[in-house]
């Protein structure tokens, strides 16, 4: 097993979407616990897992129509809520004997500590899960660019986006039937076709770090472990 693995270290983006399982909103515990089963299976190949988890399934304010919140106070709840996805898949996998931590942008020492970059990197060193939660820590930036930043600060080897399609689409393969799938992307294509999977400040900050991300699917079991033994599923972009 060890000859067959390409990445020593990983960054997993899953969305808030994906622990919603097959509902709109709310945590699907099956879901987090099929991903806590894969990501506990890659652990023990001895790859350093870090993760970072979005909150859309709790509260997307920013994307609702006519929602009359403050942008920046509705992002802030957004971090928030990434915060509760982070404790829900740091339960399920202690509850499987994975030793994990939850590093939290926003300081709220009784749930979680504070993300402190030599922290994280010794958490990682001792074999534990190192889960990243509150985004960057400002308004107007992404769980995708903070997956971006986190991984750049700890020196993971890839960025591993977990979505509910198989990888990058020329459009949404839900709704085109024809929709062309890519095998690989350039940073910079992704850039100039507006291809909406991960947003722009993301890939700019891996484009200018040499840092490959990965697109696969999610829902298929036993995914996760496939890219990291460097098996050709999804879309990546280099």
């Amino acid at each position: 097993m060890a000859g067959k693995k390409k990445y020593k270290s990983i960054m997993l983006k899953i969305s808030g979407e994906a622990f919603a399982g097959k509902n709109k909103t709310g945590i699907d515990y099956g879901t987090v616990y099929s991903i806590a089963k894969e990501i506990k299976s890659v652990k023990k190949t001895g790859v350093k897992v870090s993760v970072v988890i979005g909150g859309g399934n709790v509260f997307r304010g920013g994307r609702v129509k006519d929602f009359k919140i403050d942008r920046v106070v509705g992002d802030y709840m957004g971090m928030l809520a990434t915060i509760i996805n982070a404790m829900a898949l740091q339960d399920v996998l202690e509850r499987m004997g994975v030793q994990t931590r939850v590093l939290s942008a926003i300081k709220m020492e009784e749930l979680a500590e504070p993300f402190i970059r030599r922290r994280a990197v010794r958490h990682l060193e001792k074999g534990r899960v190192v889960i990243f939660g509150g985004g960057t820590g400002n308004p107007y930036f992404t769980t995708d660019t903070a997956a971006a930043l986190r991984a750049i600060e700890i020196g993971a080897e890839i960025i591993l986006k977990a979505t509910k399609v198989g990888g990058v689409y020329s459009a949404d393969p839900e709704k085109v039937k024809n929709a062309k799938k890519y095998t690989s992307l350039k940073y910079i294509d992704v850039l100039n076709r507006h291809l909406k999977v991960i947003d722009s400040t993301a890939i700019s900050l891996c484009m200018d770090n040499n840092i490959p991300i990965i697109i696969f699917n999610i829902k298929e079991n036993g995914n996760i472990k496939k890219v990291v033994e460097k098996k050709k599923i999804g879309t990546i972009i280099n």
